[in-house]
């Protein structure tokens, strides 16, 4: 799932608890939205303590967007010098 759809769903359900749509639960809303982070993203954003929660958001939905395009980075050069391999001299 990504960021944006995680956030979506933790959005649609803090309707049903009332008590992280208050002020004073911000940080705890924070810290649920945390621990529900997929385990790569939850540990680059975990050492920030980042508690305001748009920004906690934000930098999350950053980090996965990079994850993805590393990701695609390294499976094109692998799949390049997978196809390269045959077209050397013997």
């Amino acid at each position: 799932m990504s960021v944006s759809e995680y956030t979506a769903k933790f959005e649609e359900l803090c309707l049903f608890a009332p008590h992280y749509n208050t002020v004073e639960a911000e940080e705890d809303k924070c810290v649920k939205f945390e621990n529900g982070l997929r385990p790569d993203i939850k540990q680059l954003i975990g050492f920030n303590e980042i508690r305001d929660f748009p920004t906690l958001v934000n930098k999350s939905r950053i980090y996965d967007k990079d994850g993805k395009t590393k990701a695609n980075y390294y499976k094109a050069v692998n799949d390049k010098r997978g196809k390269d391999l045959g077209r050397g001299k013997p």
